[in-house]
């Protein structure tokens, strides 16, 4: 069992943090809301540090599941950063969906201090988190990925490396992109079925079992066809997401045309005041339409 630091308890980095202490490991956490972290030791055990820092004194693997680039640099750099604390050898890994770009800055400045970095985030969402069952994408030299790889499998399904630093980022964005268009069909599908007057449960418990079947459909058909849209991944940080892949679409030269009309809908949404709705609220916006 290891000495780790956990960086940031939101709603997928807190139940991360409980499995790695559930499983044996000594897991020291910090979160800016100093509230939460105290809260999270009640729970859980363990320790709070008062500054990332701190927190990452003496461990093995720093995790972090943070907010964005910004976010991610401040817990990293800096006197009070992690990497201020890591001892040489220690390994700093990502959860955070971020741009590559900072991916391979941290990387290189890691390594500069004789430090693992490993990019990581995660796909499962807030229940795949609770439950320890998510996909992990990974970047990274070889042997520092086979080091961490074991502490990930604790709350992974499927943790894989996808080449060196950066590549576990832009496989993110291959897997939002992805989503952004299948959550838009899906709420036009149900969108027409509605004013078709057929019975959307109905409806998709036939076509659900053959090619037009995908986990959006099997779990978010019931809350979208409900209009209820307080759970899952909020449309804020899709936004940040898809923001991340136009930018690097234009970076390496790929067209993404429904991404960037999709992520235009998701704008309109955000008017309606649907930011921390869940991301299939799509269907409000077209119920909104008429």
């Amino acid at each position: 069992m290891a000495k780790l630091a956990f960086l940031g308890l939101g709603v997928m980095g807190y139940p991360m943090a409980g499995h790695l202490q559930a499983a044996g490991h000594d897991v020291c956490v910090f979160n800016r809301t100093a509230a939460k972290a105290e809260k999270w030791v009640a729970e859980h055990g363990g320790r709070h540090a008062p500054s990332p820092r701190a927190a990452a004194e003496g461990a093995e693997f720093v995790m972090a599941c943070v907010g964005n680039d910004d976010d991610l640099r401040s817990v990293c750099l800096g006197e009070e950063g992690a990497f201020a604390g890591m001892a040489k050898g220690a390994i700093f890994v990502d959860h955070t969906t971020v741009s590559a770009r900072v991916t391979r800055e941290l990387h290189d400045a890691a390594a500069a201090l004789g430090l693992g970095f490993v990019d990581a985030p995660v796909s499962g969402g807030q229940a795949g988190a609770e439950k320890g069952q998510l996909s992990i994408m990974c970047g990274g030299d070889e042997a520092t990925y086979a080091r961490a790889e074991p502490v990930m499998q604790v709350y992974a399904r499927l943790c894989r490396r996808l080449g060196e630093s950066g590549a576990g980022q832009m496989t993110k964005m291959v897997n939002q992109i992805a989503i952004a268009g299948l959550v838009q069909a899906l709420s036009e599908a149900l969108h027409f079925a509605e004013k078709a007057g057929l019975d959307g449960r109905a409806v998709v418990e036939v076509i659900s079992q053959g090619a037009a079947g995908s986990w959006q459909m099997s779990n978010r058909y019931e809350t979208m066809i409900a209009d209820k849209w307080d759970h899952g991944f909020a449309v804020d940080w899709m936004r940040k997401d898809l923001g991340i892949c136009l930018a690097a679409a234009d970076e390496v030269g790929a067209s993404l045309p429904v991404t960037a009309l999709v992520d235009q809908f998701y704008k309109d949404v955000q008017k309606m005041g649907g930011g921390r709705w869940d991301t299939s609220s799509l269907l409000a916006r077209l119920r909104k339409l008429g």
